[in-house]
């Protein structure tokens, strides 16, 4: 992993954004919906910042159902 203080989740679509962000919210896990940035492709307009350091554990919690575009250090 990079020094990066955050990194972005993209999806597919708003509604895996939205499930995406109840999961997180159950979990515990703190994040912030933002725009994608523009160096950054995406189908979907939005993704969720996460601190860095929570990666692993937001990646098993959306392992539960929701399709993740990718995850990038910002």
């Amino acid at each position: 992993m990079s020094g990066a203080e955050y990194q972005v989740i993209l999806f597919d679509s708003v509604n895996a954004a939205l499930l995406a962000e109840k999961l997180l919210k159950r979990e515990g896990i703190p994040f912030k919906v933002i725009p994608v940035p523009r160096h950054l492709s995406s189908d979907c307009g939005v993704c969720i910042r996460i601190p860095a350091h929570e990666r692993e554990r937001a990646k098993h919690s959306l392992a539960k159902g929701v399709h993740i575009q990718g995850i990038h250090a910002l």
